[in-house]
Order: C-alpha cells, then structure tokens, then sequence
C-alpha cells in the first residue's frame, strides 16, 4: 500500500489555485497522533520533481499553490548544486516561477519554524501571510505530556519573531481539549494563550484515544462532560476572534484572486490573502484575474468587497 513519495500523484488541483505535496510522514511522535504508525518517517520530494510539477500547474493556468505536508517545514532537500534545501529555500526558488502569484504552505509544526523560513515570510511577496501553525495546548505540564517539546512561552515568542518579520501576517492553530490529566488551571492558559496569539481561524476538538498511541494507555482521562464544556468555551472565544479580525479589514484595500462564479449572475468569488473567501460584482473580471477590492462587509464564513 504504501508507495514511495515520488511514484504517488501528488497534487489537486482546482482551477487556479492547486495543493502539491511535497513531504509526508512525521518523527515527532506527540502522543495524541497516529500519523507516525500510519504514514510513517518523515519523507521529502525532490526539488527537481516539484519544480517540474508546479512549472506544469502554472502552464495550465494556476496562480496560487500551497505545499501539503504532514509537516511540511520538516521538508529537507539537495539543491541543484548539491547544497541542503528546507522549506525556505524551496519557496524561494518557486516564487521565481513566472505567472506564480501566490505561495502558501500547510500543515507546520512549531519546532521546524527556522531563521530563514522566517526570513522568508519577510521578502516574499508571494508567500501569502497567513500561517497554520498549530500549539495544540497552552499549558506547558499538557504540552510536555503531549510531546510536542515546546512551551507556551517559546511558542510565543516564535510568534512574536514571525510578525516582526510580516507585520500583516494572520496566524491559524489547532488546539485539542480534554487531553488526559487537563485541569481547569491547564484549560485556563489555553485560553491565555489564545488571548495572547489572537488568532484569525483556528479548529478545535475534543481529545479522543487512538488506538496504539501513548495517549491511549493514560488514566487520566476527563470526563466526557467536563471536554464538551471546554469546547464550547473555546470554540465561542476563537470565534470572536475570528470574526474580530474579519471586521478589522472592512473599509482597507487588499488584492483578491478571483476563483470561481458566484450564486448571483455577474458575481465572482475570489480568495483573500489571509485564506478567506470573497464576494464581489466583478462583469469586466475573469477567473485567475489578482485584482485590487475594498472590503466593504462580512458574512458568517466570508467577505464582501467591491473592486477599488
């Protein structure tokens, strides 16, 4: 079943906006996740082979393509002249591809978040500044549990080096409630460091056992009750957020790429630079077209804009 990474297909795409998977597997090992036992060690694709397939998808018309990776910052390569690649290196080179507008890259793990990765939020106009960077927990005692081996605080701070570096940049997380042994005072500092981060769109879940992870085998598991109601809380105050930094871009300017046709005739839906779907009257406009909108409201799950 498992073939190796360069036999697989490794992109989708949907007309101008496309996912190439560039790395899969992960050696992290937190003790909430299968991925290491079912997708195993951590595997890179060549640079050759994902230069050539996204030189091909813009050929056919792609403007936008975001790289797909169990933990895609962990990707490693040699460059055409022998010398090691990351993650940094490999956005650099791609976003020299003419008619390729827009980079993205998902799913990141906060450990593989280097320097130049960093550095290269700051000088790429095309690596969009939106950034999936999930913490999971903001208790260090449920971080250590988890095996993330991070804290709260250096999370933190890595956040506060990534918008010093793209001042503009959104951050999404991922968080997991109800992990075995979560106290109330472990639930409270993740809730201070949602407050802290201030995030534009993160998911949340309640803790489940899997099968064969070291989750599976602890004790101490909260009661069913007890993680619904965490949820909830969570669920309302990154919501909030969410919907806070949706209204903060009404009235201001931003360049849109415009995807798909809308419900309404002559109505275009297009994708912000922060990921979020967009709304406007666009006749004179095609589909693949950047163009320049002014927010001008928002909705539960998008944006509405008229062109600036």
């Amino acid at each position: 079943e498992h073939l190796p990474v360069a036999e697989k297909a490794k992109l989708r795409s949907r007309g101008v906006t496309a996912f190439l998977t560039v790395q899969e597997g992960c050696d992290k090992f937190c003790t909430f996740c299968v991925v290491p036992y079912t997708r195993g060690s951590e595997v890179s694709r060549p640079v050759s082979q994902i230069l050539d397939e996204a030189m091909k998808l813009v050929d056919a018309g792609v403007r936008e393509i975001t790289l797909l990776g169990q933990n895609v910052n962990a990707w490693r390569s040699t460059g055409p002249k022998g010398e090691q690649w990351g993650l940094a290196e490999l956005l650099y080179r791609l976003a020299e591809i003419p008619g390729l507008a827009r980079l993205r890259y998902t799913t990141s793990h906060p450990r593989d978040m280097d320097d130049r990765l960093i550095e290269a939020h700051r000088d790429l106009r095309a690596l969009m500044p939106y950034l999936h960077l999930p913490v999971q927990a903001g208790s260090d005692r449920i971080l250590k549990a988890m095996n993330r081996r991070h804290t709260g605080d250096e999370y933190l701070r890595l956040i506060e080096r990534i918008r010093g570096a793209r001042p503009d940049i959104a951050m999404s997380g991922d968080f997991i409630v109800g992990f075995p042994g979560e106290s109330d005072q472990d639930f409270e500092d993740t809730l201070a460091m949602v407050e802290a981060v201030k995030y534009a769109q993160a998911f949340s879940f309640k803790y489940s056992t899997r099968p064969g992870t070291p989750g599976a085998d602890l004790t101490d598991q909260v009661p069913e009750d007890v993680k619904a109601e965490r949820l909830e809380r969570l669920q309302a105050l990154l919501l909030k957020q969410q919907n806070d930094f949706a209204q903060s871009l009404v009235g201001k300017t931003m360049d849109v790429l415009l995807e798909k046709p809308g419900r309404m005739p002559g109505q275009l839906i297009g994708r912000s630079p922060w990921l979020q779907s967009v709304n406007l009257d666009a006749n004179d406009m095609k589909i693949g077209d950047i163009i320049h909108v002014r927010i001008t409201a928002t909705g539960p799950n998008s944006l509405f804009a008229e062109v600036a």
